[in-house]
């Protein structure tokens, strides 16, 4: 990447964060279900957020300044999204599962196991939309760590003509945030039981997603 390149992309990152800024501080922002998101991490459990892609517009904003990684996939939306967590202190971990996985997994795992916290959209990059990919289930039975859906809503937003349908929301809103149960994988599933448990979480996932959107109905 040329010096260009890279002003021209820590441009992008200041210009992003700037704006994600002033929509949150606008913004009303109300948190529902967040105990056992907390519980989690006084325990020092490591913790996998699950959250579709379609919902990612807030997440630099609302997470920000904690230290968390996320699994970033190595496109051009990607490099977006690395230039606007890295002034917020984000780990971006490149890599997806239309891109080669293995050098990301090994460090994902790796943070896990130090008792991090890590960000997965298990739909993205690229769909179907609201289809949970399995890779969640066994980075989470190899490291021990506990997935927790979260979702949010707003009183002005819009569905953007995309594979996800993305919630663009507009400053000065009503947000709601919704954390759902924490959810903990056995290591030993065969696998009925693996395609069972996908199922289950993929269910949660929807199901937090749904309740927010209930709030502006």
């Amino acid at each position: 990447m040329s010096l260009w390149e890279k002003l021209r992309w820590k441009a992008v990152g200041v210009l992003g964060r700037s704006i994600l800024w002033v929509w949150g501080k606008t913004s009303r922002i109300k948190v529902l279900g967040e105990d056992g998101y907390l519980k989690a991490k006084q325990a020092k459990k490591p913790v996998i957020l699950l959250l579709w892609h379609g919902r990612l517009m807030l997440v630099p904003y609302f997470f920000r300044n904690r230290r968390i990684s996320a699994l970033v996939s190595p496109s051009r939306e990607g490099e977006i999204l690395t230039q606007i967590g890295s002034g917020w202190r984000y780990r971006a971990i490149r890599g997806s599962a239309s891109h080669s996985i293995v050098r990301a997994w090994v460090v994902m795992r790796q943070e896990l196991r130090q008792g991090g916290e890590l960000i997965i959209t298990p739909d993205g990059p690229r769909g179907p939309d609201r289809l949970l990919k399995p890779g969640c289930l066994k980075l989470a039975q190899d490291t021990g760590a506990v997935l927790i859906p979260w979702s949010f809503s707003s009183s002005r937003k819009k569905h953007l003509r995309s594979w996800d349908r993305f919630l663009f929301f507009y400053p000065f809103s009503r947000i709601v945030c919704i954390y759902g149960r924490p959810i903990t994988v056995s290591p030993a599933l065969n696998e009925a039981e693996f395609e069972s448990e996908r199922k289950r979480i993929e269910a949660a996932l929807q199901a937090v997603d749904t309740e927010a959107g209930s709030h502006f109905t």
